[in-house]
């Protein structure tokens, strides 16, 4: 049932214009619906919506994760606008210069306006 439905990630924002800034200038996603019960951004397939709580960015874990042709030029493109990529040394996940590399993926993490956390990965089988 659900899986012909599309999935939307909802992400919380203290700010919730700053937030809109960010994912439509720094992201490149496009302002689809905005009333006070749906703020709803689209891009590359993916529907994003926001809203408004002062508990915005105090998860601390991933909340979307973007498929991506190239990691590299991504995250370059990404770091001109001002992003910034999460370092982590944890037992089984290591960065380097930003990024994590498997097997089969290669993988970074940057926070939103909002420090929500979202992940860019690359699948290495697919180049």
């Amino acid at each position: 049932m659900l899986a012909d439905s599309p999935v939307a990630a909802i992400i919380p924002a203290k700010d919730l214009d700053r937030a809109k800034r960010f994912y439509t200038e720094t992201l490149g996603f496009t302002l689809t619906k905005e009333s006070p019960e749906d703020t709803r951004l689209e891009g590359g397939g993916s529907i994003l919506g926001l809203y408004e709580t002062p508990y915005g960015g105090q998860a601390q874990h991933t909340l979307a994760s973007f498929k991506v042709d190239d990691l590299d030029a991504s995250m370059s493109e990404l770091r001109e606008k001002g992003v910034t990529f999460e370092q982590y040394d944890l037992p089984d996940l290591k960065t380097v210069d930003g990024v994590v590399e498997t097997d089969t993926l290669r993988g970074s993490w940057f926070k939103d306006s909002e420090g929500n956390i979202l992940c860019m990965m690359e699948d290495k089988s697919q180049g």
